[in-house]
């Protein structure tokens, strides 16, 4: 019923059958699921075979619908971890460099 609506991160969606709304989270494609949170937080995974059979609808975001603390605390840290990788690249590269260093060292040690 539902191949019209496919799951986008982020929108919501009525569920006609069920007269409730639910947000989708994650979709992976690679698994053929979908994260769904309902308006009572739930959290739930819908393979695409369900997602299809489903009678929805899209719908605009609920009145006084707020993320969560939890949800803006992992974003903040996704968004950290993002940065730090970039920052552990550059070590990475410090590092190579010492050891460049102490290879030269050896080699002036050798030729006395």
């Amino acid at each position: 019923m539902s191949r019209d609506n496919e799951p986008v991160p982020g929108k919501w969606y009525e569920d006609l059958e069920e007269e409730e709304s639910f947000r989708v989270l994650k979709v992976d494609e690679d698994a053929e699921l979908i994260e769904i949170e309902h308006l009572d937080g739930e959290i739930e995974e819908v393979d695409l075979e369900t997602w299809h059979e489903m009678d929805l609808e899209p719908t605009q975001e609920p009145e006084g619908w707020a993320e969560s603390d939890e949800e803006e605390e992992e974003e903040e840290e996704e968004e950290d971890e993002d940065e730090d990788d970039e920052d552990w690249d550059e070590d990475d590269d410090d590092e190579d460099d010492e050891d460049d260093w102490d290879e030269d060292e050896k080699d002036e040690r050798a030729e006395y």
